[in-house]
């Protein structure tokens, strides 16, 4: 890409990382997105409300071909006085680097309002990937405007920088947020016979989950992690009678997760009732499995070692969900990974994606779109 275009689009990510907005609540910055392609481009903007899309039109006889970037942040504070364009919000930044695949994604738009296209191409703008919301949202535009083949990118530290990785099948776990929630009956603390604290029945669950999730007849792993237990308050006179378990549930494959959703749920039930406990249940942050249709992978190798990128094989699945998952399990399409080298893990508050990345995510889009 020109240097013209990647000095914008570097600009572009600083204004985003100045300003990041949570998930569902990401109105400056889609609006600061919009007003930077009305600026730049003449492609047309169509506002669908908490997200929106650039389309590129070829003519109608061409196919349809989608690009995706997210743009929400974290509620994570950013490490102090760490770059000259930090977050201005206290206790919100991009540590996903979500700010560079939109900087990316709008690189691109300027390359095709500059160099055209033989394709109809749709720049896919989306909210709220964090909670899983947003491509739930969004993939109903595939349908609506007939398209073919989806991409999208995410940088991966610890990938040899600049490196490329595309796996077939599937790229991220399928994930869901579980909570569990126990009703018994409080009591004076010296005399916890006349109650039935949660606490046990909870223990017994959490000792429970690791064998309930190596069952040997799942073909990909699975994982639970506690995240937080819940239980009374800080009264020692009293004896508890609510408790709460929240765990986040992993697989690599979205039926093995349901199933080990179900027998966790029939463990606790079964602990609730033999401690007399009422037991609810209720999701949050829900994944699919995101997976690479193996044709689409396939071209974004390709396009790599055109582009003379190298190309790195995953060990494993990328554990953390994505909901990119949602637009694969509609058309074909692929996930690729851009290595961030030696930087810190995503999450943390050190974290800043690399600028050097956008022009490697607008070279490989770019390539991508000869072979659709």
């Amino acid at each position: 890409m020109k240097r013209e275009i990647l000095s914008t689009a570097t600009e572009l990510r600083h204004q985003l990382h100045a300003h990041p907005e949570l998930s569902m609540h990401e109105t400056w910055t889609k609006a600061h997105l919009m007003e930077f392609l009305k600026e730049h481009t003449k492609l047309e903007l169509v506002d669908r409300g908490r997200w929106f899309y650039a389309a590129y039109r070829a003519g109608d006889d061409k196919p349809n071909i989608a690009f995706r970037a997210d743009f929400d942040a974290l509620p994570v504070e950013e490490a102090p006085d760490f770059v000259p364009y930090a977050s201005k919000f206290p206790g919100i930044s991009h540590k996903c680097g979500h700010d560079g695949h939109s900087a990316a994604l709008a690189a691109f738009a300027l390359d095709l309002e500059e160099n055209g296209a033989d394709k109809n191409v749709y720049l896919i703008f989306q909210h709220a990937e964090e909670t899983g919301q947003g491509a739930a949202e969004c993939a109903a535009l595939l349908e609506e405007k007939h398209i073919s083949e989806i991409y999208a990118v995410h940088n991966l530290p610890g990938l040899r920088f600049g490196a490329v990785a595309a796996p077939d099948g599937t790229a991220q776990f399928a994930s869901t947020g579980m909570i569990l929630t126990f009703e018994g009956k409080q009591s004076h603390a010296c005399y916890p016979e006349n109650g039935r604290n949660p606490a046990f029945a909870i223990s017994e669950l959490i000792l429970a989950l690791e064998g309930l999730s190596k069952n040997p007849k799942y073909r990909g792993m699975t994982l639970v992690t506690v995240i937080a237990v819940n239980v009374g308050e800080h009264a020692f006179g009293t004896n508890a009678g609510h408790g709460e378990l929240l765990l986040t549930v992993r697989g690599a494959f979205g039926d093995e997760l349901d199933d080990l959703l179900r027998a966790i749920g029939e463990t606790a039930q079964e602990r609730a009732a033999q401690y007399g406990l009422k037991c609810a249940v209720r999701y949050e942050d829900a994944f699919p499995d995101t997976f690479n249709h193996p044709a689409c992978a396939e071209k974004v190798r390709r396009a790599a070692r055109e582009l003379g990128i190298p190309v790195e094989t995953l060990a494993e699945p990328f554990r953390a969900s994505e909901d990119f998952g949602w637009y694969t399990k509609k058309i074909p399409g692929a996930i690729f990974y851009v290595g961030g080298g030696d930087c810190p893990p995503l999450h943390t508050d050190t974290f800043d994606f690399p600028d050097a990345l956008i022009g490697t995510i607008g070279d490989m889009y770019r390539k991508l779109l000869s072979f659709c």
